[in-house]
């Protein structure tokens, strides 16, 4: 049986965290690349230091997508997230595009041909997760961990707070207690600041309101440990203070640990990569089964191997919450979409340009959007599954 009174807890970087930074600009490029050509390929990694961008990786798509527009959609990414700084200014930073052709025996693996369907992009395991603790059936700590960021973020762009920079972490323990999740017993949140005289005690004055609204009422008590930029100052912040690279927040875009992962990164890649497809598809079916009432936790693992187009294998775990048998909610799963490549990417409506935004503040627990943005998070398969229950 599960543990039932326990602490857990997870994390969460703000758009201008260094990573996050390059893996908007990632993002940025699959976009650009999608919305000249919905079957465009592309792989694209990253690196931020200060007042530097290297762009590379493999691409396949139209010739009209210069170097000079991706430096110009880097430069304008920058500008968004709010870097003027003398060691990042999204005006003046340095940005070199080495991008190439993709391998042509990568490119043979995946393509459709004669009887064979498109295959998968390369090889691997992914996970979805979804449970009860939240309105977005999603983990409580990662979820406010998010939250928190978001909303800073919110009052630093409206104007509101002008002394915050854009570079913030953020990191909430919640105590559970028989299972559901009750209070925050500590809250660890650093944030630049662009103020040099600023001190922990100025910064925690600043935050306090927007984090209390962040979480649930009566989750913050007297009790409730704080650490508000804990080292002191916090001036330097984004690559220029530490350097930067796509797909190092892989559980900062899941689910906090809460649940497993794969291990690939999703930003930088176009949906026939199945690190990213697979995984938003494993998250959509793990989250309609849970709000189908067929239990109230469900992971999900997908297996592939690159240039087959059918997973290898369909795994599903209720954690002891659920209310139909699992081997077969494991066939109906097959049934009700396709899991290959193809059939996750025009069930969700993948091949379009709207990677930029899931760059920061997580990849799960949001609104779908009406142009096809966070489509991976519809409830829209719960009257197919409800069947199963019993």
């Amino acid at each position: 049986m599960a543990r039932q009174n326990y602490l857990f807890t997870s994390e969460s970087v703000s758009e201008g965290h260094p990573d996050k930074v390059c893996d908007r600009i990632s993002d940025a490029v699959v976009d650009a690349y999608l919305r000249e050509m919905p079957e465009a390929r592309v792989a694209c990694e990253t690196l931020a230091t200060t007042n530097r961008i290297v762009i590379a990786g493999e691409t396949r798509g139209p010739s009209t997508i210069t170097n000079e527009y991706l430096a110009h959609l880097a430069r304008m990414a920058v500008k968004d997230i709010g870097y003027e700084q003398d060691g990042f200014h999204w005006e003046n930073c340095d940005i070199a595009v080495h991008l190439h052709a993709q391998s042509a025996h990568i490119a043979q693996g995946v393509d459709a041909g004669g009887n064979k369907d498109e295959g998968a992009g390369d090889q691997g395991i992914m996970f979805g997760y979804a449970c009860r603790e939240t309105e977005e059936l999603m983990p409580a700590p990662i979820l406010y961990s998010h939250k928190i960021l978001r909303t800073l973020a919110e009052a630093r762009k409206s104007g509101k707070e002008p002394v915050l920079g854009p570079d913030a972490k953020s990191q909430v323990t919640v105590r559970y207690e028989n299972g559901k999740p009750v209070a925050a017993t500590s809250i660890v949140l650093s944030t630049q600041h662009l103020d040099p005289s600023l001190t922990s005690e100025d910064v925690r004055k600043i935050v306090d309101p927007y984090i209390k609204a962040s979480l649930p009422e009566g989750w913050i008590t007297d009790e409730t440990v704080w650490h508000v930029n804990p080292t002191g100052a916090f001036v330097i912040g984004g690559p220029d203070g530490d350097a930067g690279l796509t797909g190092r927040k892989i559980i900062v875009d899941t689910y906090g640990g809460a649940a497993p992962h794969g291990g690939g990164a999703f930003s930088g890649k176009d949906p026939t990569k199945v690190d990213r497809s697979a995984a938003y598809a494993a998250r959509y079916l793990a989250k309609n089964v849970v709000a189908a009432d067929l239990a109230d936790r469900c992971t999900i693992q997908l297996s592939y191997a690159i240039g087959v187009s059918e997973p290898l294998s369909v795994y599903v775990d209720l954690h002891g919450t659920g209310r139909c048998d699992e081997a077969k909610l494991e066939k109906a799963l097959r049934d009700v979409m396709g899991l290959s490549p193809r059939g996750i990417r025009e069930h969700l409506k993948l091949n379009n340009p709207i990677y930029e935004r899931t760059a920061a503040y997580g990849h799960f627990g949001r609104e779908p959007e009406a142009d096809g943005g966070f489509s991976w998070e519809k409830v829209d398969l719960v009257d197919e599954l409800r069947p199963l229950a019993g």
